[in-house]
């Protein structure tokens, strides 16, 4: 099936006289006929459902789609994006281990990796794309464990080097984790250019309503995890009876693994009505996406020639100077632009209260127009260095174009240009 068909046929097929669209089911736990059924069930929670902190019918339908939508074996969906970035390291990683991130990620993401994943005893050092591959390797050490980065990064727009980064990481025997939340799959499919896991925040294009929080994980099944690395995934499981991942699971072991291990520990599963509310965006992603490359580019065209905006990030300008990694990995752009006012913080926060139609709030990948300023919220609690490695200045505003008449939009944008 094409992305179009997966996206309204993937995950769900209704029997004979069953519900058409995918039910919502909405119970925590499972009946069993037999105490034995359920035993082993406890000995390998991938043979049927006990719990719905581990699994849900109306997820799991969700996880089957974004995992085919992927290229992937298995997906596993979170409460969140940030509860995906968590459990995709933790995964692999414990107290001694190391990871090495693109900087220029979202200031979340670096506050997981800087501040909460250090408590636990696992260190980062962020590089930039346009570090030469020797200066890359420095930053590796045996204890590194995965890299870390966005194919079109949040909010700097610049685009991964995916295939790159796939050949650094693997010659350093570790996996590449790729956050696709911009692009979407209908866009860019990470895997098929050397990633191994994909996360995304489903918050974001795939639900794109901003009705529902949640993440997702998704597993290509293409790293070797037996290379001595990742004893986790090959050496018994004590918890489970001495499993090994690997050995049972073949190619979905990381994925399995994910579920059995860290979804049992932490319960950060989704609960269904979300994943139904997900599901319903996704039916979608494909004719949305079309229309928020088209509107995008139309607004990116407008800010790049405006007087009073000082430069503007948006991959799909042929100016833009990720364009050629742009034509080489998407099929389209998202609709997120970041740009940089005249005038610095004070005047990019002006133009944002004098915006009428377009939302001033903490979102982005919506329907409807919305706008932030990353240095006074997103990326607040960053440091100077790290604004600087995010492609983040005083100035630099990140506008989310929805799906309103692009004439309406650009008419809102010039009067808050009028009054600054």
């Amino acid at each position: 099936m094409n992305d179009e068909t997966k996206c309204l046929h993937a995950g769900y097929t209704p029997g004979n006289a069953e519900p058409r669209v995918l039910p919502i089911v909405q119970s925590i736990t499972y009946a069993y006929d037999t105490a034995e059924e359920i035993a082993k069930v406890f000995d390998d929670p991938t043979l049927s459902l006990v719990y719905s902190r581990f699994g849900n019918p109306t997820v799991m339908a969700v996880e089957d789609k974004i995992a085919a939508l992927e290229g992937g074996v298995g997906a596993m969906c979170t409460t969140s994006g940030q509860a995906a970035n968590l459990l995709a390291v933790l995964n692999i990683c414990g107290a001694g281990d190391h990871i090495v991130s693109l900087g220029s990620i979202y200031g979340g993401t670096t506050n997981l990796f800087t501040v909460t994943l250090k408590r636990l005893g696992i260190t980062t050092t962020f590089v930039s794309g346009d570090d030469s591959d020797a200066a890359i390797d420095t930053a590796f050490t045996d204890r590194t464990r995965l890299v870390f980065g966005e194919t079109m990064a949040n909010p700097a727009m610049t685009v991964l080097d995916i295939e790159r980064f796939a050949r650094i990481a693997h010659a350093h025997g570790v996996p590449l984790i790729v956050d696709n939340t911009f692009a979407t799959p209908v866009f860019c499919k990470p895997i098929e250019f050397g990633a191994d896991i994909v996360v995304h925040s489903t918050s974001k294009y795939m639900d794109g309503h901003a009705v529902q929080i949640g993440g997702v994980i998704v597993d290509g099944g293409t790293f070797d995890w037996e290379n001595g690395k990742f004893p986790e995934m090959t050496e018994p499981d004590e918890s489970y009876h001495g499993i090994s991942y690997t050995k049972a699971y073949g190619k979905a072991a990381y994925i399995t693994r994910a579920r059995m291990n860290l979804m049992r520990d932490f319960g950060v599963y989704p609960a269904a009505h979300s994943a139904f509310l997900l599901n319903l965006g996704l039916e979608t992603l494909p004719v949305r996406m079309r229309q928020y490359h088209a509107n995008g580019l139309r607004v990116a065209e407008y800010l790049q020639s405006h007087p009073k905006v000082v430069s503007v990030k948006f991959p799909a300008l042929p100016s833009d100077k990720d364009h050629a990694l742009y034509k080489k990995y998407l099929k389209g752009t998202c609709a997120v632009i970041s740009f940089t006012i005249a005038g610095g913080r004070a005047k990019a926060m002006a133009f944002l209260d004098a915006l009428k139609l377009v939302t001033n709030e903490v979102h982005v990948a919506d329907i409807r127009t919305c706008i932030l300023h990353p240095a006074s919220s997103t990326h607040r609690q960053c440091t100077d260095e790290q604004l600087r490695a995010a492609g983040i200045d005083e100035g630099l505003v990140r506008l989310s174009v929805g799906l309103e008449n692009v004439e309406d939009i650009l008419a809102d944008l010039e009067q808050a240009f009028e009054v600054i």
